[in-house]
C-alpha cells in the first residue's frame, strides 16, 4: 500500500507500484508508471508520460558534510521531470533539478541539486553528476560517467564509459582552493573516449575529440584528436565525422 498526499495533484491513468510515497503538493501528469517503493518529495513536478522504476526518489534534499565546500542555501526549488522521461530504478533525482522531456536517466545514476539536463539525452547507468552543472539535449553520458560541480556539456555531446572529470587543482589542500574551483566544458559536438580523464577547467572545443585513456591537462581546439598523457595533437576529426555533417 503507497501513501498519497491530500494535496498531490495525480493526472488520469497513473499506476502507483507498492509502498511508494507521494507527498504534499506533488504534481503528477497523466499515463505515468510510478515502481514499486519509489518516493516522490514535496512540490515535485512530473510531466504526462513519464515512467519511474523501482526504489527511485525524486526531489531529495542535499546534505552537507561539516568540510564541506558547498554551504546551505535558500530553500531549492522542487525537482521538474519533463514529459516522456524513464528514470530507471534506484536513480536518485535531488531538488533544484530540472530534466527536459524524453530524457533517459539510467538505473542507480545520480543527479544532484542545481542541475539542468536538457531533452532527448541519455544520462547511462551509474552516472554522477554533480551539483551546478548543466548539461544539454541529444547527449549522451554512458555507464559511470563522473561529471563534476560546476561543469557544462552543451548539445550533441558524447562521453563514454567510466570518463572522469575534476575540479580540484589544489586536491583538497589550502583554503587558496576555494577561490580556484572550476569544472570542465564540453562544448557542442565534443566527444571524450573511454575513461579518459579531464583536469579542472578544461574546455574541449566544438568537435573535439578525446581519445580513450587520455589525460586532459590543456583546451582541446575545434575539430582536433587529442591522445595520451598529457594528451596532445594527433590529428583533425575526419570531415565525414564532424556534427554539421551528420
Amino acid at each position: 500500500m503507497s501513501f498519497v498526499s491530500d494535496s498531490a495533484k495525480l493526472g488520469v491513468n497513473i499506476t502507483l507500484g507498492k509502498f511508494g510515497v507521494i507527498e504534499d503538493d506533488v504534481k503528477i501528469g497523466d499515463n505515468c508508471m510510478i515502481g514499486h517503493n519509489v518516493v516522490i518529495h514535496n512540490g515535485t513536478v512530473i510531466g504526462n508520460n513519464v515512467r519511474i522504476d523501482d526504489n527511485s526518489v525524486v526531489g531529495k534534499k542535499p546534505m552537507r558534510g561539516v568540510n564541506s565546500i558547498f554551504k546551505d542555501e535558500k530553500e531549492l526549488p522542487p525537482a521538474n521531470i519533463g514529459d516522456g522521461c524513464l528514470i530507471g530504478a534506484g536513480v536518485i533525482v535531488y531538488c533544484g533539478c530540472t530534466i527536459g522531456e524524453n530524457t533517459l536517466v539510467a538505473d542507480l545514476s545520480t543527479i544532484r541539486e542545481n542541475v539542468a539536463i536538457g531533452s532527448k539525452t541519455i544520462i547511462g547507468r551509474g552516472v554522477a553528476v554533480e551539483n551546478f552543472c548543466k548539461v544539454g539535449s541529444n547527449c549522451k553520458l554512458e555507464t559511470n560517467v563522473y561529471l563534476t560541480a560546476y561543469s557544462e556539456v552543451e548539445d550533441f555531446v558524447f562521453i563514454a564509459p567510466g570518463v572522469v572529470t575534476s575540479n580540484d587543482n589544489f586536491a583538497a589542500r589550502s583554503k587558496e582552493r576555494f577561490n580556484h574551483f572550476k569544472g570542465v566544458t564540453i562544448k557542442k559536438g565534443g566527444r571524450v573516449g573511454a575513461q579518459a580523464t579531464i583536469l579542472p577547467g578544461k574546455i574541449i572545443n566544438e568537435d573535439g575529440f578525446v581519445a580513450a585513456g587520455s589525460v586532459v591537462t590543456r583546451d582541446v581546439e575545434n575539430g582536433k584528436i587529442v591522445v595520451g598523457n598529457p594528451a596532445k595533437v594527433l590529428r583533425d576529426v575526419p570531415k565525414d565525422q564532424l556534427l554539421k555533417n551528420q
